[in-house]
């Protein structure tokens, strides 16, 4: 084939989903992260919605791989033009129970059997439906109805439903309301931006030549591919895969502006109404999105280029920086003034719902007459609230939002929770004295570091006390520590020396006390440096791609 000419190992662009070639930008980054969070939580029913060829089915794919098989048990149905009785059988088909007969009933009750063992056994059920915009309104009925399926405090199946925008128009038809009621997750996936778009041709260059950039792209093709695919990856790869085509042609190691332009003029020829419906597609969306944005927001980035809206960003991040230096200085007895004037319920359900929405979590409601603790909100969400003392240097290495403890003169504390970092501040909630971002300075002549820290234990690594439990969470360790490059012996899920070295070899990287221990920071930290994960961050990006700080 053409590209092993270049030394590629596979296709880099081809156009079967392939989840090993998996590049998550930041719309796929949030999708991943809405679908593994509503599956740990048992949401129930996910819809995953986004147009043609954004990467739905390669995402879903990799969801199912990162998903412990020890812990879940999973099907994909990919061909959903089916009737009620043929949907059933492929459902009961994928998890490997009895599909004869053709009594649908005989074959529902089979399967609430199966989910039953299942529940008892503690594993999560999980049914993914790709192209489910494509189901009929008698078998969406019949998946409502298993989705009836359930305990008294569990949904035993998780039921993702995957398709096109004209998902969204079928479950809003009358005869679906109910299963439209119980959707409680849902997500729609936006092409890629321009700079995602130039690290994603990269990343699938990258993985095929085995971490050689045996080709590269010129700066002019990357912006014409962007300009024609709109960031939708399988356009990006059907042009990509021509353009590699015309650079062997001419042995050539570079794609050039004029080879992108023939590339997408020769997938224009194949396809010229495909591509119009594309157009007219993205045409209507950003009319809708103009829209909106004259409503509420600032129109003008919309219709900048890129570099334009870089040189937007810097200037706006500059003028803010500015704005706070010409502040005065906010003295810590009026902050401690400040604080102490909000009463201890508002401030706690304002700072811990400041973290929840960082999560992207649903957020906790007071209860009149019954006061609420900070451990009884987080479980309420399936976080997990981690106490230590901290420094500003131990928060930055953590990248995560946190609560802050605040002690009063007269004592008791408040909390401030420190959602953000940048060139202008440190972001806080609720405000202090009227300032939603503080200097550095400021908040450390308040703050002794007494710290919350709210987190996702996605493996529930530090939770299993029974042995069997404690295996499958050391095995779970173990991954983790694969994927950051301090393990390379077998997923056994034995706790012995070889894994205590590997925990300990992570903590020196991170500087962290190299103890071996399985603890809060070092779980935090495995979980974001191992990637899959996305919990959310503190320190804000800037419009170069990069950190705007250091250190908060």
């Amino acid at each position: 084939m053409y590209w092993e000419s270049f030394g590629f190992k596979e296709a880099p662009f081809a156009l079967t989903p392939n989840p090993s070639f998996l590049f998550l930008s930041s719309p796929h980054q949030e999708a991943f992260a809405h679908l593994l969070f509503a599956i740990e939580n048992r949401a129930g029913f996910i819809e995953l919605s986004g147009e043609v060829g954004t990467g739905k089915t390669t995402l879903v794919r990799t969801l199912l791989n990162q998903l412990d098989p020890e812990t879940h048990r999973t099907a994909l149905i990919f061909n959903p033009i089916l009737s009620p009785l043929g949907f059933m059988k492929e459902v009961n088909a994928e998890f490997a129970l009895p599909t004869e007969g053709n009594e649908i009933r005989d074959l529902h009750a089979a399967l609430n059997a199966y989910l039953l063992e299942e529940n008892r056994a503690g594993h999560t059920v999980v049914l993914v439906i790709d192209e489910a915009q494509n189901l009929s309104v008698e078998v969406l009925e019949h998946v409502r109805l298993i989705s009836n399926l359930e305990t008294e405090s569990d949904k035993l199946i998780q039921i993702v439903l995957v398709g096109q925008p004209e998902l969204n128009a079928l479950l809003a038809r009358d005869e679906l309301r109910q299963l439209d009621q119980r959707i409680t997750v849902r997500y729609h996936l936006k092409p890629m931006c321009f700079d995602d778009t130039c690290a994603y041709i990269r990343h699938r260059i990258r993985f095929a030549a085995d971490g050689r950039e045996p080709l590269v792209f010129s700066p002019g093709a990357f912006k014409r591919i962007f300009k024609f695919s709109g960031g939708l990856p399988r356009l990006i790869n059907g042009v990509c895969d021509r353009a590699l085509l015309l650079a062997y042609t001419r042995d050539c190691k570079e794609v050039t502006p004029a080879m992108a332009s023939l590339a997408i003029a020769d997938l224009r020829k194949e396809s010229p109404r495909r591509r119009r419906a594309l157009q007219v597609r993205a045409l209507s969306a950003a009319l809708v999105l103009c829209v909106v944005i004259i409503a509420g927001f600032s129109a003008v980035s919309f219709h900048l280029l890129p570099e334009e809206k870089k040189a937007v960003t810097e200037k706006k991040e500059a003028r803010e920086t500015q704005e706070a230096d010409k502040m005065p200085p906010l003295s810590a007895e009026a902050a401690r003034q400040a604080i102490a004037a909000q009463p201890e319920q508002e401030n706690l359900y304002a700072a811990v719902n400041a973290v929840l929405d960082a999560w992207q979590v649903q957020r906790v409601d007071p209860v009149p007459g019954q006061p609420a603790n900070l451990r009884t909100l987080v479980r309420q969400r399936g976080l997990v609230a981690s106490k230590f003392s901290a420094s500003f240097e131990l928060l930055t290495r953590l990248d995560a939002p946190a609560l802050l403890h605040i002690a009063l003169p007269g004592g008791g504390e408040r909390l401030v929770a420190l959602v953000g970092a940048d060139r202008g501040g440190l972001e806080v909630v609720p405000q202090v004295a009227g300032r939603s971002k503080l200097s550095h300075a400021e908040l450390a002549q308040l703050w002794t570091g007494g710290t919350t820290v709210l987190w996702k234990d996605f493996h529930g690594i530090a939770s299993r006390t029974k042995a069997a439990d404690k295996a499958a969470g050391t095995k779970a360790l173990q991954g983790l520590l694969k994927q950051v490059d301090c393990y390379a012996g077998p997923l056994d899920g034995n706790l012995n020396e070889a894994t205590k070295a590997a925990l300990a070899e992570f903590q020196r990287r991170e500087q962290l006390t190299a103890d071996g221990k399985v603890g809060a920071q070092t779980l935090m930290l495995l979980y974001r440096k191992a990637g899959g994960f996305f919990p959310p961050g503190l320190m804000r990006v800037g419009a170069n791609g990069k950190q705007t700080t250091g250190r908060i």
